[in-house]
Order: structure tokens, then sequence, then C-alpha cells
């Protein structure tokens, strides 16, 4: 007998075939995926599921899966995400983590799908947006920025917190011209504003939309819009802030009036702003980090929850960046060493 064989240990849990299809996935993929991530063989006898491997693999491989069954119970779907982060969480004995996250409803959309904050990172950024009167979320494409800061605002705008919704972006070309266009200014500045009203039409829908709308509830536009006004009792997303000059931050953030709510988004690894111009974004990070009612929250790669392949998208920019960063940073040190020794040598010259 094999040492594996002697180490090998066997839990055993019982599973409600309904929940069984559902936590297995198609083809067993979901399964094949814990019992690669926990290094485990699952087999299932008839709704007897069987885990075999070392003890500490097999204790977490069964807590994933009964969380999984529990957000199953709660009328959840469970998705590849879902098994992946659960997976990442059982990994760091953090799986409870899931009930506590999954508890979270913000509200429904339109056709009455929940959201819900679906990992840590994201639900940091929902407690942060419930606290503070201006929360920064800054992070990667995918993990969920504005479409959550667009789910609380409807939910305060229905729950009569504000009198009225405002969102805003910057109107820069991300490294395409789009020319002259047709049609009004609306028309104009509508292909920029385009992400904002997709998430509105799915959390409100496209009729309820149109009517707020036209008795200027709510409101989609430039940033540049928003020079001279005072914004009481409202919540106010700006989008891309990435994309602000230092300038128009300051603008943007001496709007606000009394009872406003402001969530400001962006990503700092999709600049489109002229080369050499500093971004609002990081020049806001830097200034106002330590004032009470200003929150900053950093989402990462583990917080994408987009298709798979776009966390491992974000997370190799990330190691190709965080690479040539050390590079550039090891290439500024050889040049000053070199400018160091340039004086030395002449002086040795002299002599």
């Amino acid at each position: 007998m094999t040492n594996m064989q002697e180490n090998e240990f066997t839990r055993e849990m019982e599973i409600p075939a309904a929940q069984l299809r559902e936590l297995f996935g198609a083809a067993d993929k979901y399964v094949k995926k814990l019992e690669q991530g926990f290094k485990v063989s699952i087999i299932d006898r008839n709704g007897r599921v069987v885990i075999k491997g070392s003890e500490e693999n097999t204790r977490k491989a069964m807590n994933v899966l009964a969380q999984l069954m529990q957000s199953i119970s709660r009328g959840n779907e469970i998705e590849e995400q879902n098994v992946d982060y659960a997976i990442e969480l059982g990994q760091e004995q953090q799986e409870e983590a899931l009930q506590e996250i999954d508890g979270d409803l913000i509200c429904h959309t339109v056709s009455g799908k929940p959201i819900k904050p679906k990992t840590i990172g994201q639900k940091d950024y929902v407690d942060a947006i419930r606290k503070n009167m201006i929360t920064f979320g800054i992070g990667p494409a995918g993990t969920g920025k504005t479409y959550l800061a667009m789910a609380m605002a409807i939910t305060a705008f229905k729950n009569e917190e504000v009198s009225r919704i405002i969102l805003t972006r910057p109107a820069i070309e991300a490294g395409e011209k789009l020319g002259f266009l047709p049609g009004d200014m609306q028309s104009k500045v509508d292909p920029y504003l385009r992400p904002l009203y997709d998430a509105l039409y799915q959390i409100m829908g496209a009729e309820s939309f149109a009517k707020n709308m036209e008795k200027g509830l709510i409101e989609v536009a430039p940033l540049a819009y928003m020079r001279g006004r005072t914004l009481d009792n409202a919540y106010i997303i700006l989008d891309e802030a990435q994309n602000t000059t230092p300038a128009q931050m300051k603008m943007f953030l001496t709007r606000i009036g009394f009872g406003s709510k402001v969530v400001v988004t962006g990503d700092s690894s999709q600049k489109d702003l002229a080369q050499g111009t500093k971004s609002g974004l990081e020049v806001a990070e830097r200034v106002l980090s330590k004032i009470d009612e200003i929150a900053f929250c950093k989402l990462t790669s583990r917080d994408v929850v987009r298709h798979p392949l776009v966390q491992k998208i974000v997370k190799a920019y990330e190691n190709y960046e965080d690479k040539e960063n050390a590079r550039a940073l090891r290439a500024q040190e050889r040049e000053k060493m070199k400018a160091k020794r340039r004086p030395e040598a002449r002086l040795r010259d002299r002599k």
C-alpha cells in the first residue's frame, strides 16, 4: 500500500438529487473544478457523495460543497464564477463568508433576478457606499463597480432616500475618433453613456426609466454638464473617473450639496487621457484619502464577476504591468548610479 493510500481520508455527505445536478454542473464541470482545486476525488453514489483525499483537503471540499448547497437552497443559481470563488475562499478557510455575502440583497432587476455582491471585495464596496457620503470604487473591468453603484442608486431612489439620480461620465474616446456623429447634442454624447443606459434598463426597466427621465428625475449626461451646478438630495455616480483631469474631478466633487450621496468609479489601468496628463482619480486618492466620510475601495482581479476568462486576462495584465514597473524602476536605479559615478570618474581623471 502506498503512502498516498495510507493517508487517504474519506468523508460522506447527503445531497438531494435536484441540488446534486446543479452542484455537479453540466458534464460534471463544477465537481471537476472542486477535485482539481482541493486535490480530492468526489463520487456520487445515488445521492450520497463520497469525498476522498487528505484529511484537510476533504474537510475543505466538504465545507465548500455545504456552502454551495445553502446558496442553492436560498434560490441562487450556481455559475462557474461562484464555484471558482468558493474554491478560493475554501483554500483560505473563509468559505463561511459566502453566506454573509449572499445575504446582502440590494434589489431585483426588472426580470426579478436578485442583485447582490458576489465577492468579499464587492461586499466591502457596497457597505462603504451605505456608510459614506462619497465612495471611490477603483478596480479592473468586470468587478461590478458601476453596476453595483447603479443598483444602490436605484434602490435609494425607489425608497425615496433621494429625489433624483444623476449619472455622468467624461466624454473621451477610448483610443478611437468617433468623428462628426449625426443628430442633436444628446445623440452625439449617447455613445459615451451607453453602458449607463444598459444598466438602467436592466435594473429599472425601459418604461420606468423613460418615465423618470422625462420628469427630470433621472439624468444621464457628460461630465462637462455638471459645471456651475449644485446637486442637492441626489444620488450621483461618476463613471470612468480615470479619464477626468484633476480640475474636472475637483469641479465635480465641489458640486455636491446637502442630502446627496456620490459614487466615483474608475480603473487606473485603462486611462484614455493624452500622454502626460495626470488622472483626476489618482490625484483625488492622494489628496482625499484621510478625510472622514470619503472611502476608497480597491477591487482586484479576485472580484471579477464576468466570464472566468476575463479574470484570467485581468490577472495576466496585472502581472505584466507589475513586471514592467519593476523593470522601469531598476532602469531608473541604474541611471542614478551611472549619474553618480560620472562626477567621480571625472574627478579621478583630473588627478
